[in-house]
């Protein structure tokens, strides 16, 4: 077999539902895995690739909503498609607000599965895509001085090179050397594009661009004025950001 790309992990414990579904899966060469419950897939080693569950609701041991928060709990983000003979809406409500992706009532169309697979397993693949941009960005970010840091903070929320020299006790010159390094080590070539950097990693980590308002004093926090707050907020918000002000 070659390598694995997508994986459609079948959780039901009755054996003709799985092979139903993993002769389904199979016909649109997606890989099936089937167990007969929770305990099963969990006792097993599984590729870390693309992929999704097709997961019953009432399981013996571990029900698949259990099952669900269990899945949380450790950290595995992979969508879950509920199908369910004795579904309900109070069930499916509460399955969707536990994060599943789809909630299908036996008997079901074989297509409408199909097309539920085949999107969340997108939406998995997407997930995987913006962490792996994530990652990378935060990488960016590590190799900045903390001098570069706090030239980046105050230039994505608008500050000009003679407010960062005087926010942060520095020449112009000093200020436009630090920008050109943050350029460079960010791998951006205009301020809109290290705005939308700034916010991606704003909301993958606040912490990594929170505390914008602080000048160069340890002891001394500068408390921005309304008009400061405005106008960070009307800069943000003309780039399409929503930078992390909430520590200002």
């Amino acid at each position: 077999m070659g390598d694995v790309t997508a994986v459609v992990f079948v959780i039901d414990n009755d054996p003709s539902m799985r092979a139903a579904l993993g002769d389904l899966v199979g016909s649109v060469q997606l890989e099936v895995r089937s167990f007969a419950s929770p305990q099963d897939f969990l006792a097993s080693r599984q590729p870390d690739v693309p992929g999704c569950f097709v997961l019953d609701v009432r399981l013996p041991g571990m029900s698949g909503l259990t099952f669900q928060n269990e899945l949380a709990r450790m950290g595995v983000d992979l969508p879950v498609i509920f199908i369910t003979r004795h579904g309900d809406i109070r069930m499916s409500v509460r399955a969707m607000k536990a994060g599943a992706f789809d909630f299908l009532t036996k008997p079901f169309r074989d297509q409408d599965v199909l097309d539920a697979i085949q999107a969340a397993i997108e939406r998995d693949r997407e997930r995987r895509r913006d962490a792996a941009l994530v990652s990378d960005l935060q990488e960016r970010y590590a190799t900045l001085t903390e001098r570069e840091r706090q030239t980046m903070r105050l230039v994505v929320i608008g500050h000009a090179n003679k407010q960062i020299a005087a926010e942060l006790d520095l020449s112009e010159m000093t200020v436009k050397v630090h920008r050109g390094q943050v350029t460079r080590k960010m791998r951006t070539s205009s301020l809109p594009e290290l705005v939308r950097i700034a916010d991606r990693l704003a909301v993958a980590c606040a912490n990594v661009v929170g505390d914008l308002y602080k000048n160069h004093s340890a002891s001394t926090e500068f408390v921005p004025t309304a008009d400061e707050h405005a106008r960070a907020n009307g800069f943000a918000r003309s780039w399409g950001t929503h930078l992390a002000l909430a520590n200002l």
